[in-house]
């Protein structure tokens, strides 16, 4: 049976003001709600008990979600007493998470496939593989190339093609070794923290649907493709 961590505690500050009355995952897309939709997301690929780590409005987010039979999964909650970042909070849960598992923001939506993920970071020997995606980001501004005082090429407003974080990791309970208890830690330091003692991380570069609902203009753009992409989930 496989596990994940769904992160649901952040403030939403640049979904304000919706989030000052609903906790960002709560936020309807479509007829669903973003947790739901990554609920039962996960559940198509054997994902059957999910840890949701709350902070912010917690007790929104316990009664709307319940125990996710009405998913066919187990749902737990982890509430934090302080912030303790996009890592920290796996420190409350190691004692649950004795194999391989999913840490994942609340904020996504997405159509990654997960089976394939876990299959990719099971077979690394890597404490920590994390999902990557290339977007492309608009540059506001003609591009030129010069030789001396001379223009010799120009480009009117580039795309750059970047590839980030995509928010969605594979970690196996060795993880913890790098990880304080109860302390502010965040995917960055865990990552940066690898990197300085040499640890392998692995990469998992997807291509399915991703969407980070970062701000207003994520939020409408998301309802848009619901009908498409999510409205049968």
């Amino acid at each position: 049976m496989k596990k994940a961590v769904i992160l649901a505690g952040g403030l939403g500050k640049r979904l304000m003001p919706f989030t000052q009355v609903i906790p960002k995952p709560l936020l309807p897309i479509g007829e669903k709600s973003i947790l739901e939709i990554q609920i039962i997301h996960l559940s198509k690929y054997d994902v059957k008990e999910i840890f949701i780590a709350t902070n912010y409005k917690s007790e929104y987010v316990e009664s709307f979600i319940g125990n996710g039979k009405k998913w066919g999964v187990n749902i737990k909650f982890s509430k934090e007493d302080k912030p303790l970042g996009t890592c920290g909070p796996l420190s409350q849960l190691k004692n649950e998470l004795n194999e391989p598992f999913f840490l994942i923001n609340g904020d996504l939506l997405t159509t990654i496939d997960f089976g394939a993920l876990y299959e990719y970071g099971k077979a690394k020997n890597c404490d920590l593989t994390v999902a990557t995606k290339k977007i492309r980001t608009p540059f506001n501004f003609g591009s030129v190339k010069t030789n001396g005082d001379f223009i010799i090429e120009v480009e009117e407003k580039p795309d750059f093609l970047i590839e980030i974080l995509a928010g969605i990791y594979y970690m196996k309970p060795s993880i913890f070794k790098y990880i304080p208890d109860n302390t502010y830690f965040g995917i960055d330091s865990l990552i940066k923290r690898l990197l300085a003692e040499s640890v392998p991380i692995g990469r998992y570069l997807m291509h399915e649907y991703w969407l980070d609902i970062g701000q207003i203009d994520d939020y409408n753009k998301a309802q848009t493709t619901y009908d498409e992409l999510f409205k049968e989930t």
